[in-house]
C-alpha cells in the first residue's frame, strides 16, 4: 500500500473518532505536507466542543506569540460546564520552547485535548515531545508526496468524492498541481461546481475545460511525443512551453529525468524478466497500466545506451538552465536545443 494511503487512512480514522466524540489527550500533527494535519486539526476543533462550550473551554495559540509554560498551564486547567477543554497550538514549529511541552505530554490531563500543529516541519523523533506524544496520544506525520505518487493520490481522492478520474486526466492534473494537495482540492471543488449534475466519470477534457490546462501543450504531452519520437509535435510543444513567461529549465528537466529514468529502469527489468505481467510492470514504473503502451514504445525508441545519453543531456541542460555555461541562450532556446538533441535532430 502506498505511503500516502496509510497517511490518508490514519487521518480518516482520527476524524471519524472525533465525529464520534472519541479524542486523545494529545495530538502532534506535523510534516512537510500540510493538507492532512490541517484537515485533522480543523475536524478536532469542529467536534471537540459544542458552540455553547467554546467561549470558556477553547484556546488557540500561535507559536510566535506564546511559550510552553502558557500552553501547558492552560492545558492543565479543568473544563467549565463541559466534558473537555480544547487547547490548540498552531504554527508550533515557531515556538522556541516547543520541546518543553514534552513534560506536559508525559502526563497529560484526561479532560483536555491538546493539539500541536506544525506547518512544514516535524518534531525530532529522538526527543521527548515526539516520544511522549506517541505514547500518550496520537502522532500524524504527513510527508510531501513524490511526483510519481500524485496520479494515484488524485485517483484515490476523487474516489472518496464519488468520482472516477481517467488515468490521463489524473496525470494532467498532477502535472498542473505538482505535489500541492491543497491546490488539487481547490481545483476539484471548482470542477465539481462546473460538471453537469450526476457526472461520475472525469476525463482529461473535463480537466482542460474546467481547470484551464492545455493538454496539447504540456510537459505530460511532451514526454509522450518524445517516447513516440514524434519529432515535429515534440518541437512544437517545447516551443510553446519554453515561451511561457514563468518558464525555467528545471520545470522541464525534472519531469523529463523522471520519465527517462523510468524507461531505463523498465528496460533493465525487461531484460531480467521478459515475461513480466502488466501488473508487475505498472508497479515497477509507479504508473497506471493505462500508460504501459507508451513505455513499451519508449523502450523501442530509446534502448539502454541512448536512454543513458538522454539522462546525461538532461543533467547537462539542467545545469545550463541554472546559469552554468549557457552563454546568452534563453531558457526557451535551451529547451528547444535539449529536445532537438533528444530526438537526434
Amino acid at each position: 500500500m502506498p505511503k500516502y494511503s496509510e497517511i490518508a487512512d490514519k487521518a480518516g480514522k482520527i476524524i471519524q473518532d472525533a465525529r464520534n466524540g472519541v479524542f486523545a489527550p494529545v495530538y502532534l500533527l506535523m510534516g512537510t505536507e500540510p493538507y492532512y494535519p490541517d484537515l485533522v486539526c480543523g475536524e478536532i476543533i469542529k467536534y471537540a466542543l459544542s458552540d455553547a462550550e467554546r467561549d470558556f473551554n477553547q484556546s488557540v495559540y500561535y507559536g510566535l506569540d506564546t511559550d510552553a509554560d502558557t500552553v501547558a498551564s492552560d492545558a492543565r486547567s479543568y473544563p467549565m460546564m463541559a466534558e473537555r477543554r480544547l487547547v490548540v497550538l498552531k504554527e508550533a514549529q515557531n515556538m522556541k520552547t516547543l520541546e518543553a511541552l514534552s513534560v506536559y505530554a508525559a502526563e497529560p490531563m484526561e479532560s483536555t485535548v491538546l493539539v500541536i500543529l506544525m506547518h512544514g516541519a516535524s518534531s525530532d523523533k529522538r526527543k521527548a515531545l515526539y516520544k511522549n506524544a506517541q505514547k500518550n496520544g496520537i502522532v500524524l506525520e504527513s510527508e510531501s508526496l513524490r511526483d510519481y505518487e500524485m496520479p494515484g493520490w488524485i485517483a484515490s481522492f476523487y474516489k472518496s468524492k464519488g468520482l472516477n478520474i481517467a488515468p490521463d486526466a489524473a496525470a494532467l492534473l498532477a502535472e498542473y498541481s505538482g505535489t500541492e494537495l491543497d491546490k488539487i482540492i481547490i481545483e476539484t471543488e471548482k470542477l465539481q461546481k462546473n460538471l453537469p449534475e450526476g457526472t461520475v466519470n472525469v476525463t482529461a477534457a473535463d480537466i482542460e475545460k474546467n481547470v484551464g490546462i492545455s493538454r496539447q501543450f504540456s510537459i505530460f504531452e511532451l514526454t509522450k511525443e518524445l517516447s513516440c519520437m514524434n519529432v515535429q509535435k515534440a518541437m512544437k510543444i517545447a516551443a510553446y512551453i519554453g515561451s511561457g513567461p514563468k518558464f525555467a529549465m528545471p520545470m522541464a528537466t525534472a519531469p523529463l529525468f523522471t520519465h527517462f529514468y523510468r524507461i531505463l529502469k523498465y528496460e533493465a527489468a525487461l531484460m531480467k524478466n521478459p515475461g513480466m505481467s502488466n501488473g508487475e510492470k505498472a508497479k515497477l514504473l509507479g504508473v497506471n497500466p493505462y500508460f504501459l503502451k507508451e513505455y513499451d514504445t519508449a523502450v523501442r525508441n530509446f534502448p539502454v545506451q541512448r536512454c543513458m545519453k538522454v539522462i546525461s543531456l538532461l543533467e547537462e541542460y539542467d545545469f545550463k538552465g541554472e546559469g552554468g555555461g549557457s552563454g546568452e541562450a534563453s531558457q526557451e532556446e535551451l529547451l528547444m536545443e535539449l529536445v532537438s538533441k533528444i530526438v537526434g535532430k
